[in-house]
């Protein structure tokens, strides 16, 4: 019955992740330091996103301060405030 159970699940994940590749999406993951940790944390409670749309919004904001020549400027504020 447990190994019925393992194989269903895994069987669900392939489908999902099939899915998601079929709709163009990609799965990137990583390691986060703990003052990176404390900054998500703040924005899931603030925001109410899921981990994708946080995700996803971080991407899109840093690329937009990249191209708007604001980096230097997003560094120094996260050393100024101890994030």
């Amino acid at each position: 019955m447990e190994k019925n159970r393992k194989t269903a699940n895994a069987e669900k994940q392939r489908r999902y992740r099939s899915r998601q590749r079929e709709l163009g999406n990609k799965q990137v993951r990583g390691y986060v330091t703990k003052e990176a940790m404390s900054c998500y944390e703040e924005i899931r409670e603030k925001t109410h996103w899921t981990d994708n749309e946080v995700l996803s919004n971080a991407l899109r904001i840093t690329f937009a301060a990249y191209k708007c020549g604001q980096i230097k400027l997003l560094n120094e504020w996260l050393k100024d405030h101890g994030r």
